[in-house]
């Protein structure tokens, strides 16, 4: 029986399939197109593009309207939704293409994530170049995103109902399924890259777990803020509005549905979970004092940095889309250091993939 290393790629005699390097240079294009992704995500949310179309047809969506008549039907439905009439009920044709076209390409690239992901697996696994355990791992990267695009339509459908914004919550759950997929699908990448430069430094591997967990929650109170509209107010650093601790705080009843719910207390505990984040990612740059700690060091000072100018700058569209950009490269970093402070296999699957 072969043995199977911890991310379940086989080691032996069965494992001498040998992966192409082109199966590695897929995926780093499939997390890009992710990455973008979660880019595109940001830049509609942020210009209120999200709600734009009131409908989800996964296969004829892909056209969008052709002509002056359609355009006016589409335009109609929009009106007809709760954004539509409570907020932009005076919308001509060429100002509903202003947000429409965002969302359509936000869609149409999510569909293009999933043919680019599906076409190359389906040809490696036809010409037998694809491990046992990758193959599993592949197939639930391809169901991952395909439930994706349904959570993402089920944010959508929260704001068409009775209120002309979606559900912070499902926002956040969106955007947080979006960036653990981005990961994991980096995760793919780095297992199937060389491992000559891996070490094994426990304290480092659990350092950057936890700094990763952060950053999800991190990330989790970022989205509260963007769903709730949070950072418009308080926009001065480092007090908030000239307090350090803000009033109005804890003025909803049960208590505990402020850290959720009230934008004044999301934006606080966002602020102090950044800095401790970034105190954390600094302490472990300077402790291990290795390339890549230094790059999540370097890192979480450029994002730290963006969400102070985006909380000064009123939420600007172009630094709101970078600080959210940012925060998905210092997850980059993080997993790199955790990656190579992970010993190698006893029979690398470096040694195996075709350079």
């Amino acid at each position: 029986m072969p043995d199977d290393d911890a991310f379940g790629f086989a080691h032996g005699p069965a494992a001498m399939k040998t992966v192409p390097a082109s199966v590695r240079n897929w995926l780093i294009v499939v997390a890009a197109m992710i990455f973008v992704m979660i880019t595109l995500g940001a830049l509609t949310r942020l210009t209120e593009s999200g709600l734009s179309m009131v409908e989800w047809h996964p296969i004829s969506g892909v056209i969008p309207p052709l002509s002056e008549q359609a355009w006016q039907a589409e335009l109609k439905e929009y009106l007809s939704s709760p954004q539509g009439r409570l907020v932009n009920s005076d919308f001509t044709v060429a100002q509903f293409k202003q947000i429409f076209w965002l969302e359509f390409i936000h869609r149409l690239w999510g569909r293009l994530i999933g043919l680019v992901v599906a076409g190359p697996l389906l040809w490696f696994w036809l010409r037998g170049q694809l491990s046992r355990g990758l193959k599993l791992r592949l197939v639930a990267l391809l169901v991952l995103g395909g439930l994706q695009g349904a959570l993402g339509w089920a944010m959508v459908a929260s704001g068409l109902v009775d209120r002309p914004s979606v559900s912070h919550y499902r926002l956040a759950a969106h955007l947080l399924a979006a960036v653990a997929l981005y990961a994991y699908t980096v995760w793919l990448i780095l297992e199937l890259s060389p491992r000559d430069i891996r070490h094994n430094d426990p304290r480092t591997r659990r350092e950057a777990t936890g700094l990763m967990a952060f950053v999800f929650v991190v990330m989790t109170f970022g989205a509260l803020m963007a769903g709730l509209r949070a950072g418009l107010s308080h926009n001065t650093f480092p007090t908030m509005s000239g307090y350090w601790i803000p009033p109005g705080m804890f003025d909803r009843s049960p208590w505990w549905i402020n850290i959720f719910e009230n934008g004044t207390t999301v934006q606080f505990i966002h602020r102090w979970l950044a800095k401790l984040l970034a105190l954390g990612v600094l302490a472990m740059a300077w402790r291990v004092r290795r390339p890549e700690t230094y790059a999540a060091g370097a890192m979480v000072l450029v994002q730290f940095c963006l969400g102070v100018a985006t909380i000064l700058s009123g939420v600007e569209i172009a630094l709101a889309s970078m600080h959210q950009a940012g925060a998905v490269l210092l997850l980059t970093t993080l997993i790199v250091v955790r990656h190579r402070a992970t010993p190698s296999p006893a029979r690398p699957l470096s040694a195996i993939v075709q350079r």
